[in-house]
């Protein structure tokens, strides 16, 4: 560790090859590229805090029935445009058994990914009223969605939720229904990047208003049942995750494989519509498809014109992993629950020197130990900081894209830092704190 902290000649020559004025500025592509370059120019290794993806193995129940369907001859076949029938079954079975509620094997349709689905969930909910504008994001948030929004020429409204908890709730997110100018609506829960999770008493008012303003629910579980300080994986049985579909009819549940089953690099994700609205008719969806129907326009309109469906053999490896899933005989909370170890072991080495959880409470009690948590330090913004850090070859990316209100805090995800380096990561952040010395 001698060579640290990282001269700062070759960090800002690095950032100058790589067209990169300030890592607290960069978007998290642009901070991969950078660590990648000052790793290979220094031989040093990082703390690599900045990339949400899955630190553990897929397991070989997904890629052993992805080889069989592949030796099966699938890979010259199209798959069905609304998914392989056994995947869609499955699909619908796991929300029963994980989420108590009841979705048609119709309406559970593959995408590449969530951000394929929530691509799609623009496409066809922004376009149902003519009358309305775009999407409310319930932030903090992940950036790319709004990029999305805007790629398609939708507006879109937002707030940061951290300081409208439990009843505050109700008054903020109605100031902003009532305007009648809200067509949907989307959050994340767990939340990435903040790692909040909403209540049930959140999720009913979100419900009971988008109901009433007649507002399409967009509900992000890409860490399904990662809220570790209850069980939801035990199938059938209470407590069920949390969701916003016990409390509104027009909702669409995107349930991602990417972090629940490290299975990030396939690309594979569930569209649950719910049979209310997949049914439901909006005559102005007739500007864009040839059915005023949601679920068909989802399908035949939107999904159909950006693929031709989702890779055959990996709908394969979906489904298996599901249905071993839904007859309990992989559980796989036993093991992501290592994200949740990992994060109360480095929040505490961080705390213990000098920083703070930015997003530290849901409510009255302290945020999960999740994939993610949120940093500070005293005095610095958070393009200061992730500055500071990088010398010390720690990396994570700031919330300033991600619709937080906080300036000075960090995302900082736990996965791809092995429990290897937690004494490398306690050693940099003394001998940070020894050169930004904090007065808390």
């Amino acid at each position: 560790m001698d060579n640290i902290p990282i001269p700062e000649d070759i960090i800002e020559s690095v950032k100058k090859s790589a067209g990169i004025l300030s890592p607290g500025t960069a978007s998290i592509r642009e901070i991969v590229s950078l660590v990648n370059r000052i790793e290979r120019e220094t031989g040093i290794s990082f703390v690599r805090m900045e990339m949400g993806v899955p630190g553990l193995p897929a397991p070989e129940i997904g890629t052993n029935a992805e080889i069989e369907a592949i030796k099966s001859g699938v890979g010259s076949l199209y798959p069905d445009i609304g998914g392989l029938r056994s995947l869609k079954e499955e699909a619908s079975r796991f929300i029963k058994l994980f989420l108590d509620v009841n979705i048609s094997p119709t309406g559970c349709i593959p995408t590449v990914g969530s951000m394929m689905g929530s691509l799609i969930c623009f496409l066809v909910a922004n376009r149902s009223d003519r009358t309305k504008e775009g999407s409310l994001f319930i932030d903090p948030g992940f950036p790319v969605q709004k990029q999305q929004v805007k790629m398609i020429g939708h507006d879109y409204f937002s707030f940061d939720v951290y300081n409208y908890r439990g009843q505050k709730l109700r008054a903020k997110l109605e100031s902003i229904l009532e305007t009648g100018k809200v067509s949907s609506l989307i959050y994340s829960n767990p939340n990435n990047p903040t790692w909040i999770c909403l209540t049930e008493q959140e999720l009913s008012i979100i419900g009971e208003l988008c109901t009433k303003y007649d507002v399409i629910v967009i509900e992000d579980l890409a860490y399904f049942g990662m809220d570790f300080r209850k069980d939801y994986l035990n199938p059938g049985k209470a407590p069920f995750q949390p969701t916003v579909a016990r409390y509104t009819d027009d909702y669409v549940l995107l349930i991602s494989s990417s972090k629940i089953f490290s299975y990030a690099g396939q690309r594979i994700a569930i569209m649950a519509i719910s049979d209310h609205l997949f049914n439901r008719s909006y005559p102005d969806l007739l500007r864009y498809y040839s059915s005023e129907k949601f679920g068909h326009s989802a399908i035949f309109g939107a999904l159909y014109g950006i693929s031709a469906g989702v890779t055959h053999s990996v709908q394969y490896g979906f489904a298996a992993l599901l249905k071993a899933v839904n007859d309990g005989e992989y559980k796989f909370r036993d093991d992501i629950i290592e994200y949740g170890e990992k994060a109360r072991i480095m929040k505490k080495l961080f705390m213990g020197n000098g920083f703070t959880i930015t997003y530290d409470k849901d409510i009255d009690e302290p945020i999960a130990d999740g994939f993610y948590f949120t940093i500070s330090y005293p005095g610095m913004t958070a393009s200061e900081l992730i500055d500071a850090l990088i010398p010390f070859g720690v990396s994570a990316i700031t919330l300033n894209t991600t619709g937080s209100e906080r300036k000075d805090g960090l995302r900082a995800c736990v996965s791809q830092v092995p429990r290897s380096l937690f004494g490398d990561l306690e050693y940099r952040l003394k001998c940070f704190r020894k050169k930004y010395p904090a007065n808390n």
